[in-house]
């Protein structure tokens, strides 16, 4: 079905009216078609542009001049009854002007309905375990989580979302999140604690989980995420990529790989989950516990303990240490994958952005996944090409 381009199937994707396989085909397919991107990138403005309309009330004469122009538009009986010829030219110029004005009002009032129920969205919820609440109210089978609204599962419940048409999440017991916002553009939850796990399959930000200690914004994955009562985060990544974010932080966290975050401070280093115990304790203790004078000690024990695997963790350490610590790491990371031809030592020091990039290129090969031509890396490149500008939705607390 979407072998060719999807341009003309991009107004329903974007407005959450395809099936949930319609939605992944056109996801997929927009990965790797300029020209349908390009395209869905202006419907997406279209919609915001929209979102900003002032909403007018309709004045109360308008069901006064609805009744006039039905009583003056003649019936399908009438109409019956009469020969074409004893229509006179203005006559029927009246008429047609009578059904056109009867149709615009009743149009109107079909738009003003359509914007009211838009105005108001939901997503649908499905019960898995025990007795879910949405607000004050015990699911039974189904129910709708509308936008500010929270969902809370006890010890013995757990639910799951329908995020639109574009992914699922599901809720772990003990856990409270409230949605915050659904529309073409943006779908977000608020995870306060407990623990979700999300599925998506959308262009990379359309969805973003906040938390009190960052955003996690998705770039097409599964993934975990888990706050506990301090408001202590960790994502752990099973397929594709996700951001973690707070302000100016930020740490890309691949499949695979596990990310802590701090209220306060926001995301730590992200590490894959088979570096060893002494490698993510040294890392846990440089990114959230210890002096600034302990930190150089820590990272010699972070550069003894790293793999050539591990040069995911040294390569956000490249932006997060200074002077003779960023020279240490540089060393550490260029004896496993020597950069690539045009990414010199002294650009990398200088955090030049697109040397890093190159090098984070290659250095995905040494990660152990295959990162290089799958749909992970597709995302990625559609996020940086296209939406890495959008930093306004880090932190909206």
């Amino acid at each position: 079905m979407f072998s060719k381009h999807v341009v003309k199937e991009l107004s329903a994707y974007c407005h959450g009216e395809v099936s949930n396989e319609q939605s992944r085909k056109i996801a997929e397919h927009l990965i790797a078609c300029n020209r349908c991107r390009t395209r869905f990138e202006e419907i997406k403005l279209g919609v915001k542009l929209a979102e900003h309309l002032p909403q007018i009330s309709a004045p109360d004469s308008l069901w006064l001049d609805l009744q006039t122009a039905l009583a003056a538009a003649p019936n399908t009986d009438q109409l019956r009854g009469r020969k074409l010829a004893r229509f006179s030219f203005n006559g029927w110029q009246l008429g047609f002007a009578g059904v056109a004005a009867a149709l615009l009002i009743v149009g109107g009032f079909a738009a003003l309905w359509f914007y009211v129920r838009e105005s108001r969205p939901f997503w649908e919820v499905a019960r898995l375990d025990g007795a879910p609440k949405i607000g004050s109210w015990h699911m039974k089978e189904k129910g709708r989580l509308a936008v500010g609204q929270w969902l809370e599962t006890d010890g013995s419940s757990r639910a799951q979302i329908e995020v639109g048409s574009i992914g699922q999440v599901e809720i772990d017991p003990n856990t409270r999140v409230r949605l915050v916002e659904t529309k073409p553009t943006e779908h977000r939850l608020e995870l306060a604690q407990g623990k979700m796990s999300a599925r998506i399959w959308a262009p990379p930000r359309l969805f973003f989980v906040d938390t009190p200690a960052g955003v996690a914004a998705d770039l097409g994955c599964a993934y975990t995420l888990e706050v506990d009562s301090q408001g202590v985060g960790l994502l752990h990544v099973t397929s594709g990529w996700v951001a973690l974010q707070l302000r100016d932080r930020e740490s890309m966290v691949p499949a695979g790989a596990t990310c802590a975050t701090r209220p306060g401070v926001g995301p730590g280093t992200p590490y894959f989950d088979d570096a060893s115990e002494s490698f993510r304790k040294a890392l846990s203790s440089f990114d959230f516990e210890a002096a600034a004078e302990s930190k150089t000690l820590l990272l010699d024990m972070i550069l003894h303990e790293a793999r050539p695997r591990d040069t995911l963790t040294l390569w956000h350490l490249l932006s997060r240490v200074e002077s003779e610590d960023r020279v240490r790491v540089y060393e550490r990371m260029a004896a496993f994958v020597p950069p690539p031809d045009g990414v010199t030592r002294e650009g990398v020091l200088q955090l030049n952005e697109q040397m890093l990039q190159s090098w984070r290129d290659k250095l995905e090969t040494a990660w152990g996944g295959n990162y290089g031509p799958t749909l992970q890396k597709k995302w990625l490149k559609f996020w940086s090409s296209t939406l890495g500008n959008s930093k306004g939705t880090q932190d909206k607390k």
